[in-house]
């Protein structure tokens, strides 16, 4: 089902608004995101509340040196979390103990960010070196990469279909793009084989986030019939 591949960012600043938003969106989303701003404001406790009722993504893009990040790998998986993720740019070992780490959480897939979709980096360069930092953490045992919609292709071809592939920067409509700068829309990123789509202002801030929600997978939907 679509609504089990698309992840809403609550880029909130508080518990109060983040669960709001939750609230108003509903059941028609199987995933939430909390990144660094909502969880150095709320912490592990609104982690344990959302994860009664929906899968989440923890999404604090860890990059230390290798005991470190597993052992906040070891700490995500203690709260339940469904996803959560590392900087390739720590390299093949620090990816390694992360991926040790996230074997005692089967519940939970652990990727690594690639090259941001906020990067000013031509789509060539972008493409090359996503798919050298996923076949990084291929090798390193992790289980997929966040990525543009635009370089999901090469990755998949490098790293095989079962390797999953998070994509933000996604925009519909006459949306702002904001701080992106490869971005496409959630039926695009589906015909590219994204296996997840992350998706926050484009949803939070409109007037009906749950009527967003339901528009962005509509194009989903398409993109599969």
């Amino acid at each position: 089902m679509m609504r089990d591949r698309l992840m809403v960012a609550l880029d909130m600043p508080d518990r109060e608004q983040a669960l709001s938003i939750r609230q108003r969106i509903g059941d028609s989303v199987g995933w939430f995101k909390v990144g660094l701003r909502l969880f150095v404001a709320e912490g592990p406790s609104l982690i344990r509340t959302i994860v009664q009722n929906h899968r989440v993504f923890l999404d604090l893009k860890f990059h230390d040196i290798p005991n470190t990040v597993a052992e906040a790998v070891t700490s995500a998986g203690n709260l339940g979390v469904h996803m959560t993720n590392i900087h390739a740019e720590g390299g093949l070992e620090m990816m390694r103990a992360a991926a040790q780490s996230a074997a005692a959480f089967p519940q939970m897939k652990i990727i690594a960010v690639t090259v941001l979709t906020s990067s000013p980096i031509q789509p060539d360069q972008a493409r090359h070196e996503a798919v050298h930092k996923a076949t990084l953490a291929r090798d390193a045992g992790l289980d997929g990469v966040v990525c543009s919609v635009h370089e999901v292709a090469n990755i998949k071809k490098a790293c095989g279909a079962d390797f999953l592939t998070v994509t933000p920067g996604i925009r519909w409509g006459d949306q702002p793009q904001n701080d992106q700068k490869r971005v496409a829309d959630p039926e695009m990123a589906i015909r590219q084989g994204a296996d997840y789509i992350v998706v926050g202002r484009p949803i939070i801030q409109a007037s009906d986030p749950g009527a967003a929600a339901l528009e962005a997978l509509s194009m989903m939907q398409r993109a599969s019939s």
